[in-house]
């Protein structure tokens, strides 16, 4: 029976990731495995302190609230959320991993009390990597590769959000798509890679002219498109002007030699007889189209379905 104990004790004592009792009170009233310094610090010292005493009141009241909704539902619970060295006072933070470390957070309720409380073991396992990966995978997926902006799905998921608040709360929306005026000659006269060097230049160029909320992307092609959240009509039609003007004073230089671009740029407002954030699409699209067959090198803003004629800057 001793040996069988003592296996138990050093398998307990031998485990990979820290597994910590905490009481519904938030004391931690043990703490056992995770002696890998590569991915753990040592919380051995924790233990009879409470959450409140080693963590700010946002994280202990964070960590709280799960180890009841755990208890309340009495099931294994899996939460996921991010914890630093310093962020537990008194913990050395010259052993183990630096920076923020994520966790999955493994919470099963404990079937007999501690010292009067109900409690729980949780078990914190380091997926740093493997969160870090998963941005990175989500980053790749919204990124247009060459130009480093958002790429289409990416764009219309933020045009679709952005609209849903339009809806809700009224908030103004506007929706700017612009291309490039003849940029066939470019990629005829100077060849595909001098096209995709523009493309990328014209993209870090246009950022510059932008708010920090707008929301610029590469819809296809050498056609972009720009989200403005809580941008009136006029708002939007002088942010317009001004880039088309911006990028007409540009020079792009490379190994096949020097150009210079126009753009085309069609606005569209979101309307109340919208039903979706396709409607404001197609609407700034038309306006575009219209752009293109009023010579180039111009604004136009395609009205709501109720007659009104397109605007146009020269």
């Amino acid at each position: 029976m001793s040996d069988a104990h003592d296996l138990l004790l050093d398998m307990i004592a031998a485990l990979p990731d820290p597994a910590f009792v905490l009481t519904e009170s938030g004391r931690y009233a043990a703490i056992l495995g995770g002696h890998d310094r590569q991915y753990y610090h040592d919380g051995s010292h924790l233990v009879d302190f409470a959450l409140q005493d080693v963590l700010t009141r946002e994280k202990a009241d964070w960590f709280l609230q799960e180890i009841r909704l755990t208890l309340e539902q009495n099931c294994l619970r899996i939460v996921e959320y991010s914890l630093a060295g310093r962020d537990v006072d008194g913990l050395p933070i010259d052993t183990g991993p630096t920076g923020d470390i994520w966790f999955e957070g493994r919470i099963q309720p404990l079937p007999n009390q501690i010292n009067g409380e109900r409690a729980v073991v949780w078990v914190a396992s380091n997926i740093t990597e493997r969160h870090n990966l998963q941005g990175q995978l989500q980053i790749l997926s919204e990124t247009d590769e060459l130009t480093g902006r958002y790429n289409r799905r990416k764009l219309l998921a933020e045009l679709a959000q952005h609209f849903s608040e339009f809806q809700r709360y009224q908030t103004p929306l506007a929706l700017m798509i612009f291309d490039i005026d003849y940029f066939k000659r470019i990629n005829d006269q100077h060849g595909h890679l001098f096209g995709d060097h523009v493309l990328h230049e014209l993209a870090q160029q246009c950022q510059t002219q932008l708010r920090s909320a707008d929301i610029l992307g590469r819809f296809g092609g050498e056609e972009f498109a720009v989200v403005l959240p809580s941008t009136q009509l006029n708002s939007a039609l002088q942010l317009a002007e001004r880039l088309r003007h911006h990028c007409q004073q540009l020079t792009f230089t490379g190994p096949a030699g020097t150009a210079q671009i126009t753009i085309s740029i069609g606005v569209g407002t979101a309307s109340g007889i919208d039903t979706t954030f396709t409607d404001l699409l197609r609407r700034a699209d038309d306006a575009l189209y219209s752009a293109k067959h009023a010579g180039r090198n111009c604004v136009q803003h395609q009205s709501d379905d109720t007659g009104s004629k397109p605007t146009v800057l020269l």
